[in-house]
């Protein structure tokens, strides 16, 4: 398989960085905080979140970069500690907005009903189809949110999301088959 500039360059700057080179660090940074947080904003849904999840990211790269065996798996690896970071972040809201209710209702956790996901703000998105897309994906769990993200938005291959996700190739594979009939069957809903 070839491998592209751009993937050369980030296994260039992270031996760099973990010679202790500063400004490699600084670039190899700058250059993916955009990505990082345009993944994080898919999985949580949230602008505000994303600049959390993203700060976690980024911390987490910092501190283990030293520990990546492989430089050329730095893309796969970062992508699977923002994709962490967003589970940790969904995971505590739903705590938080199950003990609000609880105190809401008295206190009593027997007085919970099935939380319905909530359909978050869009902004920016130029038209209707996108704002379906948009909407159908988020009603999508995290992982088929994730797995479609990072296939479609992000030019990953199985084998890059199977070492991302930390799953088989083969359940890549039907995830990702799974994730695109549902997203077809909530398109087709909303058609009719």
């Amino acid at each position: 398989m070839a491998r592209s500039l751009e993937s050369i360059q980030d296994e260039l700057l992270v031996l760099r960085c973990q010679s202790g080179e500063t400004e490699a660090l600084e670039e190899l940074i700058g250059s993916w905080q955009p990505r990082l947080w345009r993944h994080a904003r898919r999985l949580t849904g949230r602008r505000d979140a994303a600049w959390d999840v993203l700060q976690e990211t980024l911390l987490a790269i910092v501190r283990s970069l030293h520990r990546l065996d492989d430089p050329a798996l730095f893309r796969t690896w970062a992508y699977r500690i923002a994709t962490n970071k967003s589970a940790d972040w969904t995971r505590k809201q739903q705590r938080d907005r199950k003990l609000a209710e609880a105190v809401a209702n008295d206190g009593d956790p027997r007085s919970l009903g099935v939380q319905q996901q909530r359909d978050f703000q869009s902004t920016n998105e130029p038209d209707d189809d996108v704002k379906r897309l948009h909407s159908a994906m988020r009603k999508l769990s995290g992982d088929r949110q994730a797995i479609l993200a990072m296939h479609y938005l992000e030019g990953m291959g199985m084998a890059e999301i199977s070492v991302a996700l930390d799953i088989p190739a083969g359940t890549v594979k039907s995830r990702l088959y799974h994730a695109r009939q549902q997203l077809k069957e909530l398109l087709e809903r909303k058609e009719s």
